[in-house]
């Protein structure tokens, strides 16, 4: 049965199918349909959950109609849907007003933006991500690609490769503002060059580079301090073996006494007095070892 997905058919689709008028109103009578709104039912139960809601809110708005901006990061698990209301775009002209729904008249939303998940159209991930960045701040935008990361609905690599088709669209630069931070990389010898000025106006002596502590390779290292600095080249986007190993890392540091600091590529290269403060700061407490 079409669009029966999460227990949810429209009138049209039962027409479609065989059944007759007076059977559908019969199914109704004894409760094995139940109306959601004119020409939309749920099968033996009303609705009970999310995505019986939100396939039903497609079907309202009928032809074209997808989730799309909160509700469709909430269906992809990346982000809160908006209170009390579902989200939906809308492939055509219209003026769809219903209660419970918002709306959006998109005629022009391609092909490659929309897709399903559980079987309900949505907006795909690329497309919901640059929906959102143009109304939510710059921690809750974060906070989404670095869920979307985590739940492999897309990398920020990927996504900051995918915007080059986007470009100009609203959206689109906070999206790349943000992937700016997440994704930038120092070539080895770009970083020491950078990051020795830095660690010299915090006070610290020369450090060794990329040297065996504790068994491990490190970036940066002062023996008479036991201190530790790694740089990571991806702020967000490791893979769960990566972040097992970093941790390791930090954790042996720890307990041989030492004392392990990391900061990300772009933290060196754009907020170089955020890295001072922080080594001047562990350096106070610090004593030579």
């Amino acid at each position: 049965m079409a669009r029966r997905q999460h227990g949810v058919v429209t009138r049209r689709d039962l027409l479609r199918i065989g059944f007759s008028s007076a059977a559908i109103e019969h199914r109704l009578a004894i409760g094995r349909l139940r109306p959601v709104t004119r020409g939309v039912y749920t099968v033996g139960w009303p609705l009970t959950d999310r995505k019986q809601g939100w396939m039903a809110a497609v079907l309202i708005c009928g032809e074209g109609a997808v989730l799309s901006h909160g509700s469709a990061a909430a269906l992809w698990g990346i982000g809160p849907e908006g209170e009390g209301r579902v989200d939906l775009s809308i492939r055509r002209h219209c003026g769809v007003s219903r209660p419970g729904i918002r709306a959006r008249a998109r005629p022009c939303l391609p092909a490659r933006d929309v897709t399903e998940r559980h079987g309900i159209p949505v907006t795909a991930p690329v497309r919901t991500l640059i929906d959102q960045a143009s109304e939510l701040t710059p921690n809750w935008l974060e906070r989404m690609v670095n869920e979307a990361d985590k739940r492999d609905v897309i990398d920020p690599e990927t996504l900051r490769e995918a915007l080059d088709d986007y470009a100009g669209e609203r959206g689109v630069k906070p999206l790349r503002a943000l992937l700016d931070r997440l994704t930038f990389r120092l070539s080895d010898t770009e970083l020491e060059v950078l990051f020795r000025p830095i660690a010299a106006n915090a006070g610290l002596p020369t450090p060794l580079t990329k040297e065996m502590v504790n068994g491990f390779e490190v970036d940066f290292y002062w023996p008479d301090l036991l201190l530790v600095v790694e740089t990571d080249g991806w702020r967000y986007h490791r893979t769960p073996s990566a972040q097992t190993r970093d941790a390791l890392r930090d954790q042996t540091h720890t307990a041989a006494g030492f004392t392990p600091l990391r900061f990300s590529h772009y933290q060196v290269k754009y907020e170089p007095k955020h890295v001072r403060d922080i080594l001047s700061r562990t350096l106070a407490n610090l004593r030579p070892g």
